[in-house]
């Protein structure tokens, strides 16, 4: 998967937990939940969202490396993930 690909499957996810939030306005190195309010289930979800639309599986022991959009972008790229 390409970084834009990342972005827009990451970037789709969060319109449909969190279809208020202005992702032009946010920090890609800040904290997702604080950049967008989210709540720990909202974050679940946007996992969720991304597990669904890429066909990879996130195990929950790595989502504290998902903690920034740049990171969870990173994290999708690493490895050839697809």
């Amino acid at each position: 998967m390409t970084a834009d690909e990342a972005r827009d499957l990451l970037c789709a996810a969060l319109r449909e937990v969190a279809p208020e939030a202005d992702l032009a306005a946010a920090d890609p190195n800040g904290l997702l939940q604080d950049e967008f309010g989210l709540d720990s289930i909202d974050f679940v979800n946007i996992v969720n969202a991304v597990d669904e639309r890429a066909g990879v599986t996130i195990p929950e022991r790595d989502f504290p490396r998902l903690s920034t959009f740049r990171n969870f972008v990173a994290y999708l790229v690493a490895d050839g993930r697809s």
